[in-house]
């Protein structure tokens, strides 16, 4: 046993210095940054909209709140797309979900598929529902649409990816295939040049038609609507 986590070990500390080529960093650095500013959103409009009752100047901070929450949900679901269309294997969900040879016209539904594009949906429809809401609550903006935002809170932190000591919070969308504990020590990881001839796994065949096209977003519209 202690002669495999040995072997393992330093497995890992050979995998950390591989250069790989053609991985698009950026593009995970930017999905964690806007991932974290639409938790941080969330959380500041939920607390501007609560502590409103008081302060009444607060009610315009929530909304600016609001809406960088919206942009920030609009931002992420554009990158995944991006990603997928542009087959970054690099990363684990569109690795997972995803391949070369699938059609276009499934593209949207490989990034609804997984749970934290489930997730991810739902937010998207519950932030463009609260962007319409407010504008119709007057009175009972704060108190509604700080709840609205509470819900916003929960959803976020299911996409997060993030540590607080040994508790890992919510699972990542941008997180990279050789840094997901169950894929990191796929034997073609240890190849610096691995995406050149990498195609991704793919949609469920059993998923794979327009059902699962047109029903979860109406499904989760339906969740967020309620």
């Amino acid at each position: 046993m202690r002669l495999f986590c040995v072997v393992l070990q330093a497995r890992e500390n050979f995998m950390e210095n591989i250069e790989y080529v053609g991985e698009h960093l950026w593009a995970g650095q930017l999905g964690h940054f806007l991932t974290i500013t639409l938790f941080a959103a969330s959380l500041s409009s939920m607390l501007a909209y609560f502590l409103s009752y008081k302060y009444v100047d607060l009610i315009k901070a929530a909304r600016v709140f609001l809406y960088l929450h919206f942009i920030a949900v609009i931002s992420i679901l554009g990158l995944c797309l991006w990603m997928l269309f542009h087959h970054y294997f690099e990363y684990q969900y569109v690795w997972q979900h995803s391949n070369k040879s699938m059609d276009k016209q499934f593209i949207l539904s490989c990034l609804w598929e997984g749970q934290e594009g489930s997730f991810l949906l739902w937010i998207f429809w519950q932030s463009l529902i609260s962007i319409v809401l407010y504008r119709k609550l007057n009175k009972k903006e704060p108190i509604a649409m700080g709840l609205f935002m509470l819900v916003q809170v929960f959803l976020s932190t299911m996409i997060l990816g993030i540590y607080v000591g040994d508790t890992k919070i919510g699972s990542s969308l941008f997180l990279l295939l050789r840094e997901h504990p169950d894929f990191m020590h796929l034997p073609f990881l240890q190849n610096p040049n691995y995406l050149d001839s990498l195609d991704g796994r793919g949609l469920n065949p059993l998923l794979a038609n327009y059902w699962m096209t047109i029903h979860p977003p109406t499904l989760f519209l339906g969740f967020a609507s309620t």
